[in-house]
């Protein structure tokens, strides 16, 4: 639940919307999350659900599709999904803030018509092809390349490499990737990193097999392999040599969605282990009751609130157009952590339980591995704070 301290921020319809968003995750996605997570598949009808309701479109402006809403507000989304699903919720958040937003914001008039209306109404998805083997944290060290070259409709831009662990990659409705790739090298040798848009389908993309994953079952997560593939000049997304910068933006503000994301899952976590603690009776009364429980619970709902403060403070900075890359930091660190933590201690309540599957707990503790990887590692988000705080680190 949103605190009495969070929501005093939050708009009449920013409230509605969470409590709306939470019903739903709690009615349709909760039921069904289990089937799916065994399954290792993406549950389209409930995307599209989602689509129906304008979670894709709630940050962007109505003529592109849009809600009207704002970064916040997608942020509740994400939280109130999370906290039964991260499968599903991960789906939301990098299909927006990776997916629409590049295109969104750097887009050409023409890319933006073509794109965003069924991105923001959830009809497609879009993914972000940014990681490769050798180029995780160091996006400077992409191989991936694109060149121009002459083709029967005029130029076209040639895309040969791969990139790792790309979400919503292979589903049936990824309508586009935006690739980054090296398109020249500059006069000090450094790459210059462009992004480029490629159509799914074409000729030489080839979308690998889903990752066997510890966690996120759910989530739709490929390999991308890229063999001369072509497409127009045209799809080039934003200025030539421009796309390093823009993706640091990209990934920043992902940052803050990711965060929210985390959040959820441990606020899920504390209210599983809030239940089990007042139904499960030891020695003839309930666990909770036991002074060690108690204040497990107590640290878990100190780790949430927390937690969501700091991805409430980033989010309002975006929204009012102020510096918020160090706080998107802070905010990806500290909830990633509470979610670990929180997965672990319920896990320890719920005891011989917290180990099967079928149990939330269990899930959120597989999932939540990867949310101190995605996004930007933990040690990179203590990179960022630490050279803001003046150290070289």
């Amino acid at each position: 639940m949103i605190s009495d301290t969070a929501a005093t921020v939050l708009t009449d319809d920013q409230r509605k919307l969470s409590q709306t968003v939470r019903e739903f995750a709690d009615q349709v996605v909760a039921p069904a999350a289990y089937q799916y997570d065994t399954e290792r598949r993406l549950p389209m009808e409930i995307i599209a659900q989602m689509g129906d309701l304008g979670l894709f479109g709630l940050p962007f402006p109505r003529e592109v599709g849009g809600q009207g809403e704002d970064y916040v507000s997608l942020c509740l989304a994400v939280e109130a999904l999370a906290r039964v699903d991260q499968s599903i919720a991960v789906t939301l958040e990098a299909g927006v803030g990776l997916g629409i937003v590049p295109i969104y914001r750097h887009g050409t008039p023409e890319q933006k018509e073509r794109w965003l209306p069924d991105l923001t109404s959830g009809r497609a998805l879009a993914a972000f092809g940014l990681t490769e083997a050798r180029a995780g944290s160091d996006a400077g060290a992409t191989r991936t390349t694109a060149r121009l070259d002459d083709g029967p409709d005029g130029e076209e831009w040639v895309i040969d490499g791969s990139k790792q662990f790309i979400t919503n990659s292979g589903t049936p409705i990824t309508s586009v990737i935006t690739v980054t790739a090296v398109t020249d090298r500059r006069e000090d040798g450094r790459p210059e990193l462009s992004s480029i848009l490629v159509p799914a389908g074409t000729p030489g993309l080839t979308v690998g097999e889903p990752y066997d994953k510890v966690g996120w079952h759910t989530s739709d997560t490929h390999p991308l392999t890229f063999d001369g593939v072509r497409v127009p000049a045209t799809n080039l997304l934003g200025e030539r040599g421009r796309g390093y910068a823009n993706f640091l933006r990209a990934l920043d503000e992902g940052r803050i969605a990711f965060a929210a994301l985390a959040t959820g899952a441990a606020q899920g976590c504390l209210e599983e282990a809030v239940r089990y603690a007042g139904e499960r009776e030891v020695f003839g009364h309930a666990i909770g009751r036991n002074q060690h429980v108690a204040f497990t619970i107590a640290r878990m709902q100190a780790r949430v609130h927390a937690a969501r403060l700091c991805w409430l403070d980033a989010a309002l900075k975006l929204t009012h157009g102020k510096p918020f890359k160090v706080e998107a930091s802070v905010a990806k660190l500290t909830s990633a952590e509470a979610a670990m933590a929180n997965a672990r201690d319920a896990s320890q309540i719920f005891g011989g339980y917290g180990f099967l599957n079928e149990n939330p707990v269990a899930r959120h503790y597989r999932d939540s591995k990867v949310l101190e990887v995605g996004e930007g590692t933990t040690e990179v988000q203590l990179m960022v704070i630490a050279r803001d705080l003046g150290l070289t680190a």
